[in-house]
């Protein structure tokens, strides 16, 4: 979403109280006019008039009507809103607490007699009620994902704004039936829920917790942005609402979960050292190092520093007690030099964040014919890292020399959004896949305890 000019804010919020203003002076000049403003009033007039707060600028800004026709009929976008409240139980919300019985009520309302009064405040109800839907669904207080930045989040709009973004739409009724403040994804999903309602209580249950998990995925992340599904081990370039490219990743084991994170990637790192984890030092390196000698550190290209920086230190390995290292009674930092056989491959790509989580190449393609992917130890490997790498430097990778630890940055620093998705949208079915991890059981849980 664009960025909108505190300038031009600040013109329309006097605008807005401008035309409330003069609507409110039509009704005080004119005796006719207050005493039955129902029947003489101009249809903006009464809205204004009934209308408050957050709505009354909004229709004192606008001439027209969202929900409500000119004869009294609810629009498409009306209907199509009706049902999404009739339904929100699949939200994980309670249709009474959004305003179901409101809606209802205007609705006899209208249907009783079409007044200029009976039109504004069923007009006024529909809005309410779609304000306070797109909030509760923008809200990301429950979810698991980590943020970077709090940019990454979903917008929680106030009532203009949710109402300006739904007016500007082409068409209303498609914004409303395709959920557009809601991520792509969240829509699919919730449709292909909706069209099999003969669906298990196990089955509904994983798909609200994957609309749940869908939940914190802002509506608009940008105009490019990365989305990996850890569930299935899979990354996709997107262009605006659309994936433009997809890839095969491998991902963080059971043990190691790739954890649900948001982020951006900032820049790549070319011939990049392998840190290599402590405990694959004690529990893969050491016991080979003991058995093999030095040939064996000199073959992996595995040497020993004095800290975690590309200038470190390098240290002598000669008088290694390999089998205090293996016991845990001495702690290293080894690290793998570029090469044939890093296991960074010959790029990673950087979104810096405390869990130490990055994109990275791999030597080691065979896994990604596996079908369920879950081998890492949590860092992203790729299935072709140099595809990617494209896609984020906007066409072409930079020439580099031959030298380790080669930062370049990004041109435009690019969100990245790691999530775990273990139902999906399949035609006209809903598609259940793997849980890896295990985290269905606990989100359904939390789910129900919520219901109660």
């Amino acid at each position: 979403m664009a960025k909108r000019s505190p300038f031009l804010f600040a013109k329309r919020v006097l605008l807005c109280g401008a035309a409330v203003h003069l609507a409110s002076m039509a009704l005080a000049a004119s005796p006719a006019l207050a005493a039955d403003p129902v029947n003489a009033a101009p249809w903006q007039a009464v809205l204004v008039s009934q209308a408050q707060g957050d709505l009354r600028s909004f229709y004192a800004y606008r001439s027209g009507p969202l929900w409500v026709s000119a004869d009294g009929v609810p629009t498409a976008a009306a209907k199509s809103l009706l049902e999404l409240i009739e339904t929100s139980q699949y939200d994980g919300l309670d249709p009474a607490s959004i305003g179901q019985g409101e809606l209802a009520a205007a609705i006899a309302e209208l249907e009783q007699a079409a007044s200029p009064a009976t039109r504004a405040h069923a007009e006024l109800t529909f809005s309410r009620v779609f304000v306070t839907y797109v909030k509760d669904l923008r809200d990301t207080t429950r979810t698991q994902m980590l943020y970077e930045h709090d940019l990454l989040r979903p917008f929680v709009p106030e009532a203009y704004t949710s109402l300006e973004e739904a007016a500007s739409a082409p068409s209303l009724d498609e914004y409303v039936r395709g959920m557009r403040w809601m991520h792509p994804l969240y829509a699919q999903l919730r449709r292909a829920l909706l069209a099999n309602p003969a669906v298990n209580d196990s089955v509904m249950q994983v798909a609200q917790a994957n609309l749940e998990r869908l939940r914190a995925l802002p509506a608009d992340p940008g105009s490019r942005y990365v989305l990996i599904d850890a569930a299935s081990a899979r990354l996709w370039m997107y262009e605006g609402d659309r994936p433009v490219d997809s890839m095969k990743v491998v991902v963080g084991k059971a043990e190691t979960q790739t954890p649900i994170m948001a982020g951006y990637v900032r820049y790549a790192v070319f011939n990049p050292y392998w840190n290599v984890p402590t405990d694959l030092i004690r529990r893969n390196i050491a016991p080979r190092a003991r058995a093999q000698g030095q040939a064996y550190l000199r073959r992996g290209g595995y040497q020993i520093v004095s800290e975690w920086t590309s200038d470190a230190e390098v240290l002598a390995s000669t008088d290694i007690d390999w089998r205090a290292v293996e016991k845990g009674q001495v702690d290293l930092k080894m690290r793998q030099l570029p090469g044939g056989t890093n296991a960074m491959g010959k790029v990673k790509y950087e979104f810096p964040n405390p869990q130490g989580i990055y994109l990275h190449d791999t030597p080691d393609k065979a896994l990604m014919q596996e079908d369920a992917r879950q081998f890492s130890n949590g860092c992203i490997r790729l299935e072709d890292a140099a595809r990617l790498g494209r896609w984020l430097m906007e066409g072409t990778l930079p020439e580099v020399s031959s030298s380790p630890e080669q930062r370049v940055d990004l041109p435009v620093p690019v969100p990245i959004y790691v999530t775990y998705l273990t139902a999906r949208p399949d035609g006209d079915q809903l598609a259940v896949g793997r849980d890896p991890y295990g985290l269905d059981a606990a989100a359904t849980s939390n789910l129900a305890l919520n219901e109660k």
